[in-house]
């Protein structure tokens, strides 16, 4: 009979929520004078989470209960991203809008209300997500980014800079959406203080199933990504050689400064 994973999963959670093993975790802990913060970047509660979020919040459960055997005081605070663009181009598209002049005429009030009402009903759908994930967090009290308590904090510390003269009018040049009416956000493109840099780079070797000694020879900038890569892809216009070095053989871009072997 095939192994159950689904079964199993649901057996674990079911034991920690009735021997209350999270709850003990933090009790035990608590009497700690180590104390490790870990305030999550919020997710955008605006659809139900994907893949990519499974796996960032894997990669986060696992430092936390890390630090957690190390028996750190920890804050497991959970936040959600409650603003922005994704959430009101779902809503409008909800509501069958084509520009923003519907939102006017529908009511900036009304509107702002729907937007919330999606973000709770995500919210609760990402939050039950993450429990079935097996992901240990101080669920009850996440945090908002539409909370007053945000909002309040964000002005504060904008008249803080304003006090300090940190704030200064001025012109500048961004992407904008005519549909949107907005200014939009990409991380890509600098604006300011645009400069080439040299990044420090790794070389890793992927041995190939099959083939003793042969690798695949990958280069990067960002080698935080490598333990999340499913998969290596080649270019089928761009040749390649198998290079011999150190009694090992890797298959790499093909370079006039090599020969194949």
């Amino acid at each position: 009979m095939p192994y159950n994973f689904a079964e199993t999963e649901n057996k674990i959670l079911k034991f920690w929520e009735e021997k209350k093993i999270f709850q003990k975790l933090r009790d035990k802990n608590a009497k700690s004078k180590k104390r490790w913060s870990f305030l999550d970047g919020p997710i955008t509660a605006n659809n139900p989470m994907g893949v990519h979020h499974a796996w960032g919040r894997t990669y986060k459960d696992l430092l936390q209960r890390y630090f957690a055997m190390q028996g750190f005081d920890e804050r497991y605070q959970n936040g959600f991203d409650c603003q922005g663009l994704h959430v009101e181009v779902e809503v409008e598209k909800e509501l069958g809008f084509r520009n923003k002049k519907d939102i006017e005429t529908y009511g900036i009030d009304k509107f702002i209300e729907k937007c919330k009402e999606r973000v709770r009903k995500y919210s609760a759908i990402q939050t039950a997500q993450s429990v079935r994930l097996g992901q240990w967090m101080d669920w009850e009290n996440s945090y908002f980014t539409m909370s007053d308590e945000n909002n309040y904090a964000i002005w504060h510390f904008l008249k803080k800079c304003w006090e300090k003269g940190y704030l200064y009018k001025g012109h500048d040049s961004v992407p904008w959406c005519p549909r949107c009416g907005t200014a939009i956000s990409q991380h890509e493109i600098l604006t300011e203080e645009y400069k080439e840099i040299v990044h420090d780079s790794v070389y890793a070797k992927l041995p190939i199933v099959g083939r003793k000694g042969e690798f695949l020879l990958v280069w990067t900038t960002t080698p935080w990504t490598l333990p999340a890569n499913i998969a290596v892809a080649v270019d089928e216009k761009l040749e390649y050689s198998l290079v011999e070095f150190g009694g090992e053989k890797f298959w790499e871009q093909k370079n006039k400064n090599f020969e194949s072997s």
